[in-house]
């Protein structure tokens, strides 16, 4: 697919980073000519410099030959302003992203009129994220599939752990059916597998399980992890995004506390959220959560505008307090430095917002017989969870699991067919209508047919 990319700030390099090793034909447009020098010299991409916003610059770029124009610049205006050009200039689809509270409301008359095909909100995305990790506090990562039919949750095996030592094939014998390891990762050695029931589990392994929502507590329990409902959140820092999740989870019931350090922000939180507790003051001061009451909290989430200070909090709320800590990371990439840090359970808005624009790149790719419903990357982009919407005509239809040759490393871990789970054995089969969710360490699945040897 040839695709242009309008903005490359971080998100759009990473975006043209993994858009390039899938093989689309791409071009960067950014009006700073030292981006386009950087991205045009690491990435096999054509880089032009200019505005994006300019019908002679999208031209330059092929806007009336490309499939997709993706905006990721740094403003909403700009954004939506080189999408409507590229559809009357090109006709072809359009992403944007769009960050602005005031924007998002008015979106579906916005995406009407200007003829977006999408538009993804990084801090909404992110809200929605957090606030599933606290509605499941035992799990490091929860995504969602199936609408919200089916769940990978992702947890670390405790010490002392009933299932420690133990083959998978035993260790979750008691859920029986309900219950699937889908993916494992050595602590230490941070080898990845999609094990099979002869892999053995050690104390500290990372493991992802799919569950059906209603086993969640008793597949804790087996395991030795503590499970308990939050009733109340601290939330340092007082932005977008702490606005989203505010407005979420006061929604379900759950008292929020937001510590912010500018009074301005306070004021108009306030009005916005009359129901949550604002309060005035810088949260890296440990005086002022020790105050209010942050040892006695339920979980606690760092969403200040720095990736050090979130980091730094985080380690202190999780020394002095049983708090389930959530951490904003904004930067996409730390090389595994945070591995050395114990700062919960970890969300980046830029890499939500790449995992939406790779699933819709995906979905625009599909044959006739299925179609991408959803892209997760995981275990810092080793694995990708995959949900896929199979149609008439697929080529995995009505044959034995047993007798499909599947890829190495490659799991089919859930069949959802009419609103039912199926955690499938050898002898199920494949059927028309179904949702399928597979995880693997190959990238770039684009089809049913791509889980094929």
């Amino acid at each position: 697919m040839k695709i242009i990319i309008a903005g490359c700030g971080k998100v759009g390099y990473a975006l043209a980073e993994q858009l390039n090793e899938e093989g689309h034909e791409l071009t960067i447009i950014d009006i700073k000519e030292e981006k386009v020098s950087m991205v045009g010299n690491a990435l096999d991409v054509m880089a032009i410099q200019g505005n994006a916003t300019s019908y002679r610059v999208q031209e330059e770029a092929g806007v009336e030959e490309a499939d997709l124009l993706i905006a990721v610049t740094n403003k909403d205006e700009v954004n939506l302003l080189c999408c409507l050009i590229a559809r009357k200039a090109g006709h072809c689809q359009t992403i944007a992203r769009v960050r602005d509270p005031g924007y998002y409301a008015e979106i579906g008359f916005i995406k009407e009129e200007l003829g977006l095909s999408m538009a993804i909100n990084p801090e909404l995305a992110a809200a929605s994220d957090i606030a599933r990790l606290i509605r499941v506090p035992s799990a490091m990562e929860v995504d969602s599939f199936a609408k919200g039919k089916v769940e990978l949750v992702r947890f670390r095996i405790p010490e002392g752990s009933p299932w420690a030592n133990k083959p998978i094939s035993e260790a979750g014998k008691k859920m029986g059916k309900d219950l699937l390891i889908c993916i494992l990762e050595r602590e230490g050695s941070h080898e990845v597998l999609i094990p099979d029931g002869n892999v053995i589990l050690h104390e500290g392994d990372y493991i992802s399980v799919i569950v059906s929502p209603s086993k969640m507590k008793a597949m804790f329990s087996g395991i030795g992890i503590e499970s308990r409902m939050i009733r109340d959140v601290v939330i340092a820092g007082g932005g977008t995004l702490a606005y989203y999740l505010a407005k979420q989870l006061l929604e379900s019931r759950i008292q929020v506390k937001i510590i912010e350090n500018n009074r301005a922000r306070c004021d108009e939180l306030s009005e916005l959220l009359p129901k949550a507790m604002i309060i005035y003051g810088d949260a890296s001061g440990t005086d002022l959560l020790k105050e209010e009451g942050i040892e006695n909290a339920d979980a606690f989430v760092s969403l200040t505008g720095l990736d050090e200070e979130n980091v730094m909090l985080a380690c202190y709320v999780g020394r002095v307090s049983r708090a389930k800590v959530i951490t904003k990371i904004n930067k996409i990439n730390y090389g595994g430095i945070l591995d050395n840090f114990d700062i919960g359970s970890v969300v980046s808005p830029r890499n939500l917002t790449t995992e939406l624009i790779i699933k819709y790149v995906r979905c625009m790719q599909n044959s006739i017989g299925s179609a991408v419903e959803a892209v997760y990357r995981m275990v810092d982009n080793k694995v990708e969870a995959l949900e896929f919407s199979v149609k008439k005509g697929a080529k995995v239809l009505d044959v034995p699991l047993a007798d499909l040759q599947l890829k190495k490393n490659l799991l089919l871990c859930s069949i959802v067919r009419r609103g039912k789970i199926i955690l499938p054995s050898g002898q199920d089969k494949i059927q028309a209508g179904d949702t399928i969710i597979v995880v693997t360490t190959h990238k770039g699945l684009d089809e049913i047919e791509d889980i094929l040897a």
